[in-house]
C-alpha cells in the first residue's frame, strides 16, 4: 500500500509562512520609509527551510539578504536575482570569484581582504560591492575601531571595489543595555573620523533583531539586519522599547507522534545510564524523535512536551531516535498521537523559548539544530 508521507511522518517541522510574512509586513512597519531592512536567512533561514522562506520574503518588502557563506548566496541568487545579497562571514580566497559570478557584496575586516577582493573585480572586469566592518567590542568579524581609519582609506584607494555600506555588530543588545550604548558610541565617532565619508550613500548598521528594539534611526542608522524577530521570537527576554508595538506570531513548531505507550513499575530505569529512575508506577509514551532529529540532549530529565494539551516531562536522556515522556497525568494517550517539542496544541502552547530554556540553550540553537530528516511542513495561514 502507498502510504501518505505526511499522514506517517514520525516527526516534522510545521513552518507557516503567513506568520513569517505578517512579521516582516509589522517589523518593516516599525521602521522609517529612508531605513532599509536586511533579512538573515543564512543557516538554511534559521532552519526554516532558505528556498520557501526566500520565495516569500521576496514579495513582502525586504531590501536585502544576509547570509553566511558563498553556497547560501548562490541558492538565494537562484530564487532572487535583484535584490542584494550580504556575505556576513569571511571568505576563502578561493572563494573570491564567486562575489562577481552572483553579484555579491563582500564585507571586509582586514587589508589582506581589500587586495584580495579588488584582484577579483579586477579579473571580473567589474567593481565588487562591499561593507566594512568595524569591530566595536564584539571580538570576531570586523576591524578593530582604534585603527579602522587605515581600512578605509585602503578601500578608498580600490579601483575595483565600491563601498556600500558600514557596519558593526552588537554583542549583548538583549542584556547589556550599558555596553550596547558603548558599542554604537564607539562606531559613530569612528566613522566622524573617515575624511570625506558620504554617510547618506551608504547603508549605515548596527542593529540586529535584539538592538531593533532600542533602534535609533535619529543618530544616523538607516538599515537594520533581522533574524530571529521576523521568524516570530523576540530575542532578549521581554522587548521593552520598540518591539512592544508589534505582536509576532511564531513560524515554526515542532512535533513528533508516539510510538509505544506502556506502564512501568516504580524503580524502572528509564534510557541509557540510569539517569532517571521512576519514583512510582507510571504510564509511559516512546516518542519518535530524538537528537539524530535535532532534539537536544539536555532536555532529559529537565524538559517536557505537550500530550493531549499537556505538559508531560521527558524522563531520562534523549536518545538518536526516542524520547521517553511521562504521561501519567495526560489522560488517554495512543500510538500515533502527536506530541510537541514546541508550539501549540488546542489551548496549550510551549513557545521555543521555554524549550529552549530546558535544553539549557537559546532558541536560534534549537531552530537551528533541526536536522535534514525532519521534513518542513509549509501552511500560509494569514
Amino acid at each position: 500500500m502507498e502510504s501518505n508521507s505526511k499522514t506517517f511522518t514520525r516527526c516534522r517541522a510545521d513552518v507557516d509562512l503567513g506568520a513569517l510574512e505578517d512579521n516582516v509586513r509589522a517589523l518593516r512597519g516599525l521602521l522609517p520609509r529612508n531605513v532599509s531592512y536586511l533579512s538573515v536567512v543564512k543557516a538554511d533561514a534559521y532552519g526554516h527551510g532558505l528556498p520557501e522562506v526566500v520565495e516569500r520574503l521576496a514579495g513582502c518588502g525586504v531590501d536585502l539578504y544576509g547570509v553566511a557563506n558563498v553556497t547560501e548566496a548562490a541558492a538565494v541568487r537562484r530564487i532572487d536575482p535583484r535584490r542584494p545579497i550580504l556575505l556576513l562571514s569571511a571568505l576563502l580566497p578561493e572563494e573570491d570569484p564567486c562575489l562577481a559570478r552572483y553579484n555579491l557584496t563582500a564585507t571586509v575586516s582586514a587589508e589582506d581582504e581589500v587586495a584580495r577582493f579588488d584582484e577579483a573585480g579586477r579579473r571580473a572586469g567589474r567593481r565588487i560591492p562591499v561593507h566594512m566592518k568595524i569591530d566595536t567590542g564584539m571580538g570576531r568579524l570586523g576591524v578593530w575601531h582604534e585603527i579602522a581609519g587605515a581600512l578605509y582609506r585602503k578601500l578608498a584607494e580600490a579601483r575595483h571595489l565600491e563601498l556600500r555600506g558600514i557596519y558593526t555588530h552588537l554583542s549583548s543588545a538583549d542584556s547589556d543595555p550599558n555596553f550596547t550604548e558603548r558599542q554604537r558610541l564607539l562606531f559613530l565617532e569612528t566613522l566622524e573620523g573617515f575624511k570625506g565619508l558620504a554617510r547618506e550613500e551608504l547603508l549605515i548598521h548596527a542593529d540586529n533583531s535584539a538592538g531593533l528594539d532600542t533602534f535609533q534611526p535619529e543618530r544616523g542608522f538607516n538599515a537594520v539586519r533581522i533574524g530571529l524577530a521576523q521568524y516570530g521570537v523576540i530575542p532578549g527576554r521581554h522587548a521593552r522599547h520598540l518591539l512592544t508595538r508589534v505582536e509576532l506570531r511564531p513560524v515554526c513548531s515542532l512535533h513528533t507522534r508516539v510510538t509505544l505507550v506502556k506502564t512501568l513499575p516504580a524503580g524502572t530505569p528509564v534510557s541509557y545510564g540510569q539517569t532517571y529512575r521512576l519514583q512510582s508506577d507510571a504510564r509511559v509514551a516512546v516518542l519518535s524523535a530524538g537528537y539524530g532529529d535535532g532534539i537536544h540532549r539536555a532536555c532529559g530529565n529537565r524538559g517536557s512536551v505537550l500530550i493531549g494539551g499537556q505538559r508531560c516531562p521527558i524522563l531520562g536522556q534523549v536518545t538518536m531516535d526516542e524520547v521517553v515522556a511521562d504521561i501519567s497525568g495526560a489522560g488517554a494517550v495512543a500510538c500515533g498521537d502527536q506530541a510537541t517539542f514546541f508550539g501549540r496544541q488546542g489551548g496549550t502552547e510551549m513557545s521555543i523559548r521555554e524549550f529552549s530554556d530546558s535544553c539549557g540553550t537559546i532558541p536560534w540553537e534549537v531552530l537551528c539544530a533541526i536536522t535534514s530528516r525532519v521534513p518542513r511542513v509549509y501552511s500560509s495561514s494569514r
